[in-house]
């Protein structure tokens, strides 16, 4: 077993033991000074076992032949499970240098490779490779674990035309062991809908596929009406077409029931009916603050003016996952049908709630200040400045005193002059600022 003591390997030692194997010979970098192995060790011979530790990097050709040469005649070599293999951090396809390319690929690909031509004449009973989900469906920025892990089916398709038992696995996220449960990880897999698998159920599944003879199969704890509408946000896919939860998911609300027509029932006409009664710098600073409202809710920010209006969505850390979830917030505001690739279609907040504004409002025209107006852009940039946003500025104190200077609201009761303040649209801010500012402060 390569990757015998690490986590995931070491849980699969303790199971093919308890099925009675006689003898285990567990492979990894650092041998008997691997972190646990010791314990291991002597937790699989209280079970009966014989057990050998054997420090190899499988990748090496002549180590490896080394290990398999020295199992013992009297027990020997039944059975081969690969799990041993190595994940980096994110990295594109673009950015892939060579010599990281080769670190990724080896321990997966090149020891698979090795471990086939080392064992294909001692006539095994079977033999295991342990791959990735990210074979199935990608895996986002680790497109070289993702090749490697394919490289397992082919080498398990290839076997089986020779003859030769082989099964490989697509796994998905095993709780409490693999890669998969560290935290940052296994919370970013939890978003899109891939939950761990409890490791008895997995090794069930295990022993069932090797004793029917599968070549391959894909093993995994996927919510995939979760899953399916961010794995297809940007593109669509074949892949999972066929799994009833993902044309469930990809169909959405049909024939005015479902999540979409409440909406539209409550929000959505009531968001319509107030719209129809604003100016249109009043309609873009609602709309505005209405995405960046449920734009910071999706990336677990308190406050949403924390994300700028112009600030391309990307930028501030969406991706596909965060970005259905905003698809699925502004649906329930707004009632409307939204498709998965709203915010690729439209990048920044102030973007996605001109669109909006567009489909809740189709009849009522939008008005062109930028024709008529040379000072429409600076109406636009304060209209998407929420009141609040200019009280923490100081700016807010600033126009009730010029108002005050004025006269026109000295005689009010401060809470009254906010009041009017706050219902006061952009343009009408601005007038007021610029006639009655003084040029030297």
């Amino acid at each position: 077993m390569t990757g015998g003591t690490g986590a995931l390997g070491a849980r699969v030692a303790r199971w093919v033991v308890e099925r009675g194997a006689g003898h285990v010979v567990l492979t990894s970098r650092r041998g008997v000074d691997a972190p646990g192995a010791s314990g291991l060790c002597a937790e699989l011979e209280a079970l009966g076992a014989r057990v050998t530790v054997a420090a190899c990097d499988v990748a090496d050709r002549d180590a490896l032949a080394a290990v398999v040469e020295g199992v013992p005649e009297d027990l020997p070599l039944t059975a081969v499970i690969h799990t041993a293999g190595v994940v980096e951090d994110n990295t594109s396809v673009e950015a892939l240098q060579p010599d990281q390319l080769d670190r990724l690929l080896q321990a997966k690909m090149t020891a698979a490779w090795h471990l086939h031509e080392l064992t294909r004449d001692l006539g095994l009973d079977a033999f295991v490779l342990f791959g990735s989900g990210a074979a199935s469906w990608g895996s986002g920025g680790q497109p070289a674990y993702a090749a490697a892990n394919a490289y397992l089916d082919g080498l398990a398709q290839y076997r089986r035309g020779q003859g030769l038992p082989a099964t490989s696995f697509a796994w998905g996220a095993w709780g409490a062991a693999g890669m998969a449960t560290q935290e940052e990880g296994a919370e970013q897999l939890r978003r899109r809908g891939v939950f761990p698998m409890e490791p008895e159920l997995a090794l069930w599944v295990l022993g069932e596929a090797v004793s029917e003879g599968r070549s391959l199969l894909t093993v995994t704890n996927t919510d995939w009406e979760l899953f399916a509408p961010s794995f297809t946000a940007e593109r669509s896919s074949a892949l999972l077409s066929e799994i009833p939860q993902v044309r469930r998911a990809l169909a959405g609300p049909q024939d005015g029931a479902g999540e979409g027509a409440g909406a539209g029932e409550g929000g959505g006409s009531g968001l319509r009916a107030r719209l129809a009664g604003l100016s249109e710098a009043e309609r873009s600073r609602e709309l505005l603050e209405l995405v960046r409202t449920h734009a910071a809710a999706a990336l677990g920010y308190q406050d949403a003016e924390a994300l700028p209006a112009n600030r391309a969505f990307r930028d501030v850390g969406f991706d596909s996952v965060i970005a259905v979830e905003l698809r699925n917030r502004l649906k329930r505001a707004t009632g409307m049908p939204l498709p998965a690739t709203l915010i690729f279609d439209h990048p920044n907040p102030t973007a996605l709630a001109k669109y909006i504004r567009s489909q809740l409002l189709p009849d009522v025209p939008a008005a062109d200040d930028a024709a008529d107006d040379p000072e429409a852009q600076i109406k636009e940039t304060l209209a998407s400045i929420p009141v609040s946003r200019l009280r923490k500025a100081g700016l807010l104190d600033l126009v009730l005193q010029l108002a005050d200077e004025d006269g026109e609201a000295a005689d009010e009761p401060a809470s009254t002059a906010s009041t009017s303040i706050e219902d006061m649209d952009a343009e009408s801010l601005l007038r007021l600022a610029s006639e009655n500012s003084n040029p030297e402060n």
